[in-house]
């Protein structure tokens, strides 16, 4: 599942592609025809994101919610000549102008809401990162009282947003953190310094498209960053993640797995021992 920084950087292009002009709004696929209608030929007027979910404000109180879920994809692409640009797979929305084309295919929810159902969907978030001045007491304040294990509530979007389970398993090996204590356990010093280490990682996500956690590539990066000029990676590597059964990249032990809140943790039992 696509994780913050790729909604993110998803809400940035289509700011960039679509802000101030009226896209045509379509569903090739029939199954938003009725939304779409409601979109199409209202200014473009802004795109952000919470977390996992993706919000696109329209002209006269008119929002498009997305959340990707899985499998979905939301692709940008230059409209290479006049005329209709063919459609591909399963588009559930398109919107079109003469300079560019965006399909969403295979999201788990696509839905035009209003002002106030997206502060009902907000309101039910934790904290994003990325998002201007975030406040990580919200979370720490829900973490900190709960017996759920951390890994548990590091994927718990109403604790924390945008953290998935690459994420996760990277940060809590990055931090050395026992991935089955309790949240209530957690010292404060801690979730301080998970809080900081997402911080300082997401952008590196938005930068490069890809999840950067290996302290040679986030250093890479970081300069790149510093510097105005974009790294490109052509392999993204992992301490963990994905890693069942290889050596610790750091003590040698085996990285194990298990399946927590739904997803395939991966963790180093010797490295992990920190509350």
């Amino acid at each position: 599942m696509p994780e913050g920084h790729t909604l993110f950087a998803l809400a940035r292009d289509l700011d960039a592609a679509y802000r101030g002009r009226q896209p045509v709004a379509s569903s090739p696929q029939g199954k938003f025809a009725a939304g779409a209608a409601l979109l199409s030929g209202r200014t473009f007027v802004h795109a952000t994101s919470w977390g996992k979910h993706l919000f696109v404000e329209f002209e006269a109180d008119a929002w498009l919610h997305v959340h990707l879920g899985l499998i979905g994809t939301f692709t940008i692409d230059d409209r290479p000549y006049a005329g209709e640009l063919p459609v591909v797979g399963q588009v559930r929305l398109r919107l079109a102008t003469d300079e560019h084309v965006a399909d969403l295919r295979g999201p788990n929810l696509c839905a035009v809401i209003t002002p106030e159902q997206v502060e009902g969907v907000t309101s039910r978030l934790g904290p994003d990162p990325l998002r201007p001045e975030p406040d990580p007491e919200l979370a720490w304040r829900k973490l900190s009282r709960s017996s759920k294990t951390i890994a548990e509530l590091l994927m718990d979007q109403a604790v924390l947003a945008g953290v998935g389970n690459v994420y996760r398993s990277e940060i809590l090996f990055r931090q050395r953190v026992d991935p089955f204590r309790p949240g209530k356990e957690i010292r404060r010093t801690t979730w301080d310094a998970i809080w900081l280490d997402l911080v300082e990682l997401l952008p590196l996500g938005v930068a490069t498209g890809k999840i950067v956690t290996v302290a040679e590539q986030v250093e890479q990066v970081r300069a790149a960053v510093a510097a105005g000029t974009q790294e490109r990676l052509d392999e993204r590597v992992s301490y963990v993640y994905k890693r069942a059964g290889e050596p610790c990249r750091v003590c040698g032990s085996r990285i194990r797995t298990q399946v927590v809140a739904g997803r395939n943790l991966f963790w180093c039992g010797r490295c992990q021992r920190r509350r």
